[in-house]
This record gives structure tokens, sequence and C-alpha cells, in this order.
């Protein structure tokens, strides 16, 4: 299933695809209905379908999007691509994230202190979810549309610098500094295949390491490297809960208490460190009457 927005980047995946074999692809768009557009637009992608022999699937949220905005309309349009995608027998989602988007993610994790999973950036696939176009640049697909004599949506929303990747967008297109698309991505590459490597190392040393004791969790981290350890924590706390998604900094916090030798709760899970740490699900709050 292709996720296409109407954008020239989304339209261009979708006429590579169509010249394919059209018939072996659906289309779904996403109207999160923030804008009063976005319903025409939906549209205009469908008719573009029609003319191409492309299924094509109109996608609304049950729920409107609200809190962080484009955080919200993220986790919903995932939601329901993976539904449209089961609903009609799609194994792979595909969505339109090209080299640029490479580099904004990476500049912007690298402000946000993340980890070598996060530097890593897009992935080519993660799960069901692939990046057919990670190699070409914006301004190639742009060409490509324009070639097509298609015209695309235009989102004002792309311009709003409230949005932390319109800001680093506007940032990099007026730095004057020349960023190496293809120096990004291979930038990513290799953090990727790090990332892959020491979840490869972690996972051979579950069995050894974490140890079911009842309810508890045993992890012993004893002259490991400090990266490896923060990933069997992660695995010994999803092993009791696995809904529990803690952010880099909760596992920091977390690791330096445990390090200690101190107990710490992180959701609803109690944590007890020393030589070895010790998980349990944290028994139940006291009510005060």
């Amino acid at each position: 299933m292709l996720a296409v927005s109407g954008g020239p980047d989304s339209l261009v995946m979708l006429l590579l695809a169509s010249q394919s074999a059209p018939e072996r692809f659906s289309a779904a768009t996403v109207d999160h209905q923030l804008r009063p557009e976005s319903a025409d637009e939906a549209v205009y992608v469908s008719g573009i379908c029609t003319q191409l022999g492309v299924a094509h699937f109109t996608l609304v949220p049950t729920d409107a999007i609200s809190g962080n905005i484009q955080s919200s309309a993220r986790a919903a349009r995932y939601t329901l691509l993976e539904k449209a995608a089961d609903a009609n027998r799609c194994s792979l989602i595909a969505t339109a994230h090209h080299a640029d988007d490479q580099l904004e993610t990476l500049l912007m994790r690298l402000a946000r202190g993340s980890g070598v999973g996060g530097m890593a950036g897009i992935r080519a696939r993660n799960g069901r979810v692939v990046r057919p176009l990670l190699d070409f640049t914006k301004s190639e697909l742009e060409e490509i549309c324009e070639a097509a004599a298609i015209n695309p949506v235009r989102d004002p929303s792309n311009d709003n610098a409230e949005f932390d990747r319109v800001a680093m967008r506007q940032w990099l297109a007026q730095s004057g500094h020349s960023f190496d698309l293809q120096a990004a991505a291979r930038t990513a590459g290799a953090l990727a295949d790090a990332d892959n490597a020491l979840d490869w190392i972690t996972e051979q040393l579950v069995e050894q390491r974490i140890k079911r004791e009842g309810d508890e969790k045993s992890l012993d981290t004893t002259d490991l490297p400090k990266e490896i350890q923060r990933r069997l924590l992660l695995l010994a706390l999803q092993r009791i809960d696995p809904k529990i998604a803690p952010r880099g900094e909760a596992i920091e916090r977390l690791m330096i208490e445990l390090q200690a030798g101190k107990t710490a709760t992180i959701g609803d899970i109690l944590c007890k460190g020393g030589n070895v740490w010790h998980l349990s699900p944290a028994p139940p709050r006291r009510t005060h009457r």
C-alpha cells in the first residue's frame, strides 16, 4: 500500500509504482481533517489514481487530532495505514521519505541528543514500512512531477516554522552550508548497521543475562559495556510490560540509580539495583481515604 498525500514526493512514488504493475498496488490518502482543503486534496489524489489504474482509499481518523499535532497526526496516520493494509492484504506500506528528509532527521536527532538507534535516521525498512525514495533528493522528485505534468498538492503547514522539521528545513536553507545528502545517507546507513549489530550482540546475551524468578526478572550486567546494559534493561522491562517504551533520558536516569544500588520505579515496574538488577511489577499504590 502506497501512502499518498498528494505532495510531489508521494505522487512520484505513485507514478513509479503505476509504471511497473498498478494492479499490485493500492494507494491510501489520510485526511487528518486539520485543514478545510484536505478533503478536496484526497479527492484529487483519488482522481489521479483512477487515471493510473491504481485502487485508492481515503482514510479519516475516528478521533480529532489534538495535543502535539505532528506527533498525534503521525500516530493516527500509521494506525490507519496499518488497518487499511491489513484489510486489503497488503504486506508492505510504502512512504515517500527522501534524502532531504533523511538529512533533516539526522540533524534534528543530533540536536535532541539521540543515541545510536536514533542517529540511524529514517530506515529503508522498519517492520512492514518501506521507504523506496530515500536515494532521491527533493529537487529530483519535483522535477519528475513537473515532467509528468502533474500539479502536486501544497500543504501550507510545510512552511510553518512552529513545527520542528520545518524549522530545521528553513535553517538548512538559510545556513548557506552545502550539505552532501549522499554523505548524510551513508552516515545514517553506517549507524543503522551499528545499531543492528548491537541488537544482535544483545540477543546473544539474553538467555545468559536475564533470568526469570517468579514474577521477577533479574539482570546481570557485570562487565558489560553500558550500551549493552541499556539494551538488555529495555528487553527485561518489556518482558514484564510489553507496552513500556521509556525515552532515552528515562532509561539513563534509571541506569544511574541501579548502578548506585538504589531502588527506582519506571512505569509500573519496581527496579532494584546492585551487582544484579531485579525487576518486578510494582505493588499496587495505596489509596488514601
